[in-house]
């Protein structure tokens, strides 16, 4: 399959705007509030509160009241500094049946794929309202689509699925584990080195909690939930980052830790934050003398929800139908769905590419092919909410 040749237009241009999420996605909100407007959309801009650089995009067409079909896509894309291109990366190359550029697997390609449809469904009578959602900052945590939830939800729209795109090498996914980033920081008492034992090493500390976090990970491994769906299937936790210390002769007085847990549904957020902060209660007991000086203070700093919708529902098999895949798969890693999901919003992941093969990559590319299927599962949908 090949895809339009709208598709390949509006793909080169998303990929020439720089979108990294630490910089601004204005530019590329603009471009594709104007097409949406020429093929006879209404939308919504969704300002980011704190950072006025920053926006996200609703956008619909056809009937009012309930029904229809909802999808989404992120603008944001990671950076490229520190990856050896041998392409420019904002720039698209077609080669040998690939197109290259940033972002083109994750997820500029089904963006491109979705308002390349945007422009066909524009001359239809539609009898189902299609819907379009555009976020922002998803690479650093889905927290675009968190901070535009509440807007999303005043529009009141109740579509029957909503599609998120992706790349899942234009397979359904049914489901993706839940993530919480957390922070550990470290107190302990400060001294010279030369007279350690005295005082108490907040590096230790730390090193006492990342082997402890080993031992719960040990735990989720030998006796935890399981879904062989998953590559790794079961719960996963990690110290990312640790850091503290000023000078080698001095003993620190602070470290932290940066550490996650991505979890299956059945395995509880709440439940990990309890044990971790009994593990932290315990290493830090011995140190009770110390007039509360020492300790371990817990944080969550972001989270996104996971998400398990049923292989049989009416959501899936609809997908399925449009993607022409019965190959049902789930993903390793986060994605907007579960948002959608929490709204009551039947989610599936579909979408052109492989993460593992493609996305966060140097010389990130899409296949023709892939995005052809994708542009081929878009014409389904067309016609779909045309003859409902």
């Amino acid at each position: 399959m090949t895809p339009h040749r709208t598709t390949l237009d509006i793909l080169a241009r998303l990929v020439a705007f720089p979108t990294v999420s630490a910089e601004s996605n204005l530019a590329l909100i603009d471009y594709a509030e104007d097409l949406l407007h020429g093929a006879g959309f209404t939308t919504q801009r969704m300002p980011d509160p704190e950072n006025d650089a920053k926006c996200g995009l609703a956008a619909r067409i056809g009937p009012q009241g309930p029904g229809g079909v909802l999808l989404s896509a992120h603008s944001d894309v990671v950076p490229v500094e520190g990856q050896a291109w041998t392409r420019p990366p904002f720039e698209l190359t077609r080669e040998d049946g690939k197109l290259f550029g940033r972002g083109t697997t994750d997820m500029k390609g089904f963006l491109a794929s979705m308002l390349s449809l945007a422009q066909r469904v524009g001359d239809s009578a539609l009898a189902a309202p299609l819907m379009l959602v555009i976020s922002y900052d998803e690479e650093v945590g889905c927290l675009g689509i968190r901070k535009m939830m509440p807007d999303i939800a005043r529009l009141g729209w109740a579509p029957e699925l909503c599609i998120v795109g992706e790349p899942t090498m234009m397979k359904p996914a049914t489901g993706h584990k839940g993530k919480a980033a957390l922070r550990a920081t470290c107190r302990g008492i400060a001294g010279h080195s030369a007279l350690a034992p005295r005082y108490v090493n907040a590096l230790h500390l730390g090193a006492d909690f990342i082997t402890a976090l080993r031992e719960i990970q040990r735990e989720y491994e030998v006796s935890g939930v399981r879904d062989a769906a998953y590559d790794v299937p079961y719960s996963t936790t990690h110290a990312g980052r640790m850091q503290g210390g000023t000078a080698l002769n001095i003993v620190p007085e602070a470290a932290q830790i940066d550490f996650e847990l991505r979890h299956l549904p059945a395995d509880s957020l709440q439940a990990f934050q309890d044990r971790v902060a009994r593990v932290a209660s315990q290493i830090t007991a011995p140190f009770a003398d110390k007039g509360g000086q020492v300790g371990i203070d817990i944080e969550v700093t972001n989270t996104y929800p996971g998400l398990e919708i049923a292989p049989d529902s009416a959501a899936v098999q609809r997908v399925a139908g449009l993607c022409g895949s019965n190959d049902l798969t789930k993903v390793a890693f986060g994605t907007e769905a579960g948002f959608f999901a929490a709204m009551d919003i039947p989610a599936v992941v579909c979408g052109p590419g492989s993460m593992e093969g493609q996305g966060h990559q140097a010389d990130e590319f899409v296949t023709l092919a892939q995005l052809g299927q994708c542009d081929a599962m878009m014409d389904r949908l067309k016609a779909q909410i045309a003859d409902i």
